[in-house]
């Protein structure tokens, strides 16, 4: 078949739409006016922060493409430098647009970068964003620490009680943001029931004063969860976790209307938050045609956890969206759905060890995580997550250490909390080491 006749038919489509999304994220598109790359079996990586124009002409148009996607969009982009744009994470954008549901990707520097942009897009000084009580502790820092100098307001509720969102809801209100599940409880957010509720509210309002929906998927990542086709406006990921897959390289990006392209990538200009070319190309490359493979694994895994840990006499309680125990397993089940529909509730553990008092129950959690760090073969005592080896941490004195103490139980988080990340490791034998450690204790 001549290349003319493939570029064909796989532009039309014809052949592509016969075939799952497990093997799409694998080939991506087909053809790609990115790059020229009918002949590689792979995507050649770009190592070049500067690229050659041909001509004065050639690069002023070049210029003029920049951030104008209605106007020159369908045309071969031209590249210039790195932080404009480069072929590695054009390719990455298109792929993680398609495998999100989404009309337009743009890739950042890390998951912070990407949440900066699109909030730093929708919202300006005056504005208010409602948003859940329980976040990762470095979007709360981003929060508390900048946005007052900006005049934004950020309000924390719990936005799983719909009455409280509306209750909340202002005339400044431009964002609600949230994780879902929660980073580190595990806390599920109705996403249809939510986007109902602000179709409504914004049937009241002109486009300058509509409140957006934006979503932190990076717990649940696109095989377990695409929040876009539930009503969501924006999903952001930190491609460094799940997508990324393997703990080497760091990313994010922020998905939704091709409308805010444009604004999007001015704004990664400006701010410079932008993905270096290795780290796209890995990440597109390793990361994102893995994702099923391993997704199916550490679900598999985190369910036969969980319930071990569920069941355990040292064991509090287990947040995991997979156990018909967990206060919002019917939510998750509804709204955690793989590439064919089935529930696929993640590979997120978040637990607490039983304590006289809550002094005592952090104590044994503290014992039970070093006893980890010397000793444990298949548990890496480490912040991050959907890595491929298993990761444990605790969440009060680490990842959400900018919560003071007396704060712990208004952001949903337990003083002796341990927020469990499953890798690829054979789940009998976290098990076992998950046996000694509560011996140890």
């Amino acid at each position: 078949m001549s290349d003319e006749k493939r570029k064909s038919i796989y532009e039309k489509g014809i052949e592509e739409a016969k075939y799952s999304m497990d093997t799409h994220i694998i080939y991506g598109k087909n053809i790609t006016n990115k790059w020229d790359y009918t002949h590689h079996v792979t995507a050649p990586i770009s190592s070049s922060t500067t690229f050659r124009l041909d001509s004065v002409e050639r690069g002023a148009h070049g210029f003029e493409q920049f951030a104008h996607t209605e106007e020159f969009g369908n045309e071969a982009p031209i590249f210039i430098y790195d932080r404009l744009g480069e072929p590695n994470k054009d390719m990455l954008e298109e792929n993680l647009a398609y495998v999100e549901k989404g009309e337009t990707a743009v890739t950042f520097a890390s998951g912070m970068g990407a949440i900066s942009a699109v909030l730093g897009v929708l919202t300006k000084s005056g504005d208010e964003i409602l948003t859940h009580n329980t976040l990762y502790g470095c979007t709360i820092s981003l929060f508390n620490n900048w946005y007052p100098r900006y005049n934004i307001d950020v309000n924390y509720k719990n936005l799983t009680d719909l009455e409280v969102v509306k209750n909340n809801i202002t005339v400044r209100t431009r964002v609600i943001y949230l994780e879902t599940p929660a980073n580190p409880n595990l806390d599920i957010i109705d996403l249809p029931a939510l986007s109902n509720l602000v179709l409504e509210l914004n049937k009241d309002r002109t486009n300058e004063t509509r409140i957006y929906i934006v979503v932190d998927n990076t717990f649940a990542t696109p095989y377990c969860q695409r929040p876009l086709t539930l009503g969501a406006d924006f999903v952001v990921h930190s491609l460094t976790k799940g997508i990324g897959g393997f703990g080497t390289d760091m990313g994010g990006v922020v998905i939704g209307p091709k409308k805010f392209r444009d604004m999007i990538l001015l704004y990664r200009k400006d701010f410079g938050a932008v993905i270096n070319p290795k780290s796209a190309w890995a990440i597109l490359t390793y990361g994102l045609p893995t994702l099923a493979l391993r997704q199916k694994q550490q679900i598999a895994s985190a369910l036969k956890i969980a319930r071990f840990l569920n069941s355990h006499p040292k064991v509090d309680y287990v947040n995991y969206p997979g156990l018909e125990s967990f206060k919002y397993y019917e939510s998750a089940k509804k709204q955690m759905l793989n590439f064919d529909g089935e529930f696929a509730p993640g590979s997120m553990i978040y637990f607490s060890l039983k304590g006289e008092n809550p002094e005592k129950a952090k104590e044994y959690g503290k014992n039970f995580m070093d006893y980890v760090a010397d000793f444990a073969y298949t548990m890496t005592l480490a912040v991050s997550l959907g890595h491929s080896r298993t990761l444990i941490e605790h969440p009060a004195s680490m990842t959400h250490s900018v919560v003071p103490p007396e704060k712990l139980a208004e952001r949903g988080l337990d003083a002796g909390g341990v927020r469990l990340s499953i890798g690829l490791e054979k789940a009998e034998d976290i098990l076992q080491d998950l046996e000694r450690a509560f011996d140890s204790v």
